[in-house]
């Protein structure tokens, strides 16, 4: 029996189950950043929240919560901690009160160009192609996708 048929058969190896092989692979590839980040004085999350803010400019928690796939609650002490850094900074939306905008200062912009390095340098750490990269991506966008209708998320 192949290792492919204990998968469909419902195998409770853990070797075998998919949510085991992405949560190893996802702890793998944050240590693999580790060091890049570190010479940037960012974590994992502060760095995804940046990329955001790079791509989208001035954003609203409410949307870069949403972007990051993550609750209110963990987005605002990841948005605290870059203001306290001098990265990022809140305000209140003047058409709106209940709205907090947030964008990248000076530093925060000048921090993307030494970041502009870390997808390369990731991908020569784990000896990846950017093919291979691309098409591990759209098949784990492709299993996030059916994942949310699985469980019932926007």
């Amino acid at each position: 029996m192949t290792n492919e048929d204990r998968a469909v058969e419902g195998s409770l190896l853990l070797d075998d189950q998919l949510c085991f092989a992405l949560y190893a692979a996802q702890r793998a590839v944050t240590a693999a950043y580790r060091p890049l980040l570190d010479d940037l004085g960012l974590t994992y999350p502060q760095y995804l929240v940046l990329l955001v803010l790079w791509e989208r400019g001035e954003t609203s928690v409410k949307e870069l919560a949403r972007a990051l796939r993550l609750d209110y609650g963990t987005v605002s002490p990841l948005l605290k901690r870059l203001e306290g850094a001098g990265l990022v900074r809140r305000e209140r939306a003047a058409d709106d009160e209940r709205s907090v905008l947030v964008t990248c200062t000076g530093h925060g912009e000048e921090l993307r160009e030494r970041a502009a390095r870390v997808p390369g340098a990731l991908l020569a750490t784990t000896g990846f192609g950017a093919q291979e990269v691309a098409r591990l991506r759209v098949e784990l966008w492709k299993l996030t996708e059916r994942a949310d209708a699985a469980a019932n998320l926007p």
